[in-house]
C-alpha cells in the first residue's frame, strides 16, 4: 500500500500535464486503465459497451508524450520514479490477477 502519484502528459504541449494520486500502485494502474477507457468513450460516444485488449492499452500508453509514476518508499521517506515500461508491467500483472 504505497502512495503513488501518476504523472500524465497526453500531448506535446506541457499545458496538457496532469497528475493524480492513489493509495496504492494497483489503484494507480486501475486509474491508467480508466484514462484509456475514458479516451475510448470519447472516440466512440454511441457505443454502449467498450472492449479492448491489453495490446491496445499498451499502444495508448506508448502514444502518450509522458506517463510516469512516483511511488512512496517508506524506508527512505522519498518517492521513486518509474517509467512507461514499469507501468505496463504492473498493468499486465494486475489484469492477469483479475482474469485468473
Amino acid at each position: 500500500m504505497a502512495h503513488t502519484i501518476l504523472l500524465v502528459q497526453p500531448g506535446s504541449n506541457p499545458a496538457t500535464r496532469t497528475y493524480s494520486d492513489y493509495e496504492s500502485v494497483n489503484e494507480c494502474m486501475e486509474g491508467v486503465c480508466k484514462i484509456y477507457e475514458e479516451h475510448l468513450k470519447r472516440l466512440n460516444p454511441n457505443t454502449p459497451i467498450i472492449t479492448y485488449d491489453i495490446s491496445q492499452l499498451f499502444d495508448f500508453v506508448d502514444q502518450l508524450s509522458d506517463l510516469s509514476c512516483l511511488v512512496y518508499q517508506k524506508s527512505t521517506n522519498t518517492y521513486a520514479p518509474y517509467n512507461k515500461d514499469w507501468i505496463k508491467e504492473k498493468i499486465y500483472i494486475l489484469l492477469r490477477q483479475a482474469a485468473g
